[in-house]
């Protein structure tokens, strides 16, 4: 696997989530909302006839993500969770405030250096701190937006099932395929100019019998045409709080394996989780 590092890079498939439309980020939210919005009006205003209807294979594609939600827990059970923890493959420990936004990322970087980052990701304001030293002026600035691409791309590979019917992910049934005696229907998930890689395409492999995603393959916008899309398997669903989460990943010929660990939801979690770069410990 490739080492998913504190500084993005954009070579790395763990980093190139491009989450457009699908990335959690409520100000993309918002922005997919627009755009919906304008492309409403430009219809109404440009054309004398009626817009365009969803396809079959839309429709049967969206019906499939609704089932998938609703398997996980739904709109109200995601909802209705506010803390998340994780650690993601064993580098970076995240601290997610679902609601307000605020963020703790901490980690070691390739030096050995320790650093926290206290942030919210809607502002993209805070702090940083450097083997217990305050960061200032443009290296603070490198600090927030490197936590912030790692809280876009850890959360996708955390919670992507919850948010294939987001503002500006469009879903097609892409067909069945039946994998070691498993049947799963195939949804392509492309995405709107919104994002850093638009250009980025997703299969979502949803489990007919349970309606969980089983596994995921993915081929980035900046790949040559003739590589082939990697996959990865989503496996151990477990209950967490309201909602079922996939802590295991790997790759089906067995090369590859990452786990996102001491993953756990909170109803509350000590104000000084987001305040202070003091070590921090929640049971």
């Amino acid at each position: 696997m490739n080492d998913p590092k504190p500084e993005n890079d954009s070579t790395d498939p763990l980093w190139r989530r491009s989450m457009a439309g699908g990335g959690l980020r409520l100000h993309l939210v918002l922005l997919g909302l627009l755009l919906a919005a304008v492309a409403v009006l430009a219809t109404a205003e440009g054309s004398d006839g009626p817009a365009a209807q969803p396809t079959t294979s839309e429709t049967r594609a969206k019906d499939l993500a609704e089932q998938t939600l609703e398997a996980m827990g739904g709109r109200e059970g995601l909802a209705a969770t506010r803390y998340f923890r994780f650690n993601f493959f064993g580098f970076r420990l995240h601290h997610w405030d679902s609601h307000s936004g605020d963020h703790r990322l901490e980690g070691k970087t390739r030096e050995g250096e320790s650093y926290v980052v206290l942030h919210n990701i809607n502002s993209r304001q805070g702090s940083a701190w450097l083997d217990g030293q305050p960061l200032q002026g443009e290296k603070l600035d490198e600090w927030l937006k490197n936590a912030h691409s790692a809280w876009i791309n850890d959360v996708y590979w955390l919670l992507m099932p919850y948010k294939m019917l987001d503002p500006g992910v469009h879903l097609t049934y892409d067909g069945e395929e039946t994998l070691d005696g498993v049947v799963y229907d195939k949804v392509l998930l492309t995405f709107d100019q919104v994002g850093l890689t638009p250009g980025d395409r997703y299969w979502a492999y949803l489990n007919r019998e349970t309606g969980l995603m089983d596994r995921w393959a993915y081929f980035l916008q900046d790949w040559e045409a003739d590589r082939q899309p990697t996959h990865w398997q989503w496996t151990d669903w477990q209950r967490y709080g309201r909602i079922l989460l996939s802590p295991r990943r790997f790759n089906p010929d067995g090369e590859r394996e990452a786990l996102l660990s001491d993953l756990a939801v909170f109803d509350r979690l000590p104000k000084d989780v987001f305040t202070s770069p003091s070590p921090v410990v929640v049971d």
